[in-house]
């Protein structure tokens, strides 16, 4: 598989690997930018932090989330349901291995206006 990459507007998912069984992304967000606040319905992810520094909201209820900073090397594994956003603290990139379903996204929040 060619890598394909998916401009977003706070940086760049880089899809190194799809098929059946998983999924294997490289992603790269950059200072004071944050993805959707979100959840998903079925898949799970793990996402390992190469460099930078993030900020991750996370929780059951979208009133209530906690704050985790990760650090290069940390991890975090995501289940189906558990509302999360992360933001880049400084120019970040990290790696995100998941179940296959790319498009399982439910928006709750977003800067961008994709909502």
């Amino acid at each position: 598989m060619d890598v394909v990459v998916i401009e977003k507007p706070w940086g760049k998912e880089e899809l190194l690997e799809k098929n059946q069984n998983y999924m294997f992304k490289r992603l790269t967000m950059h200072k004071g930018h944050a993805c959707s606040l979100q959840y998903h319905e079925v898949k799970t992810e793990t996402v390992y932090l190469l460099t930078g520094c993030l900020k991750v909201y996370i929780g059951d209820k979208e009133e209530e989330l906690e704050e985790v900073i990760m650090k290069p090397n940390d991890s975090m594994t995501l289940y189906p349901f558990k509302i999360h956003r992360m933001e880049a603290l400084e120019d970040s990139v990290y790696l995100e291995a998941s179940t296959p379903e790319l498009e399982d996204v439910v928006r709750l929040q977003d800067r961008y206006k994709r909502v």
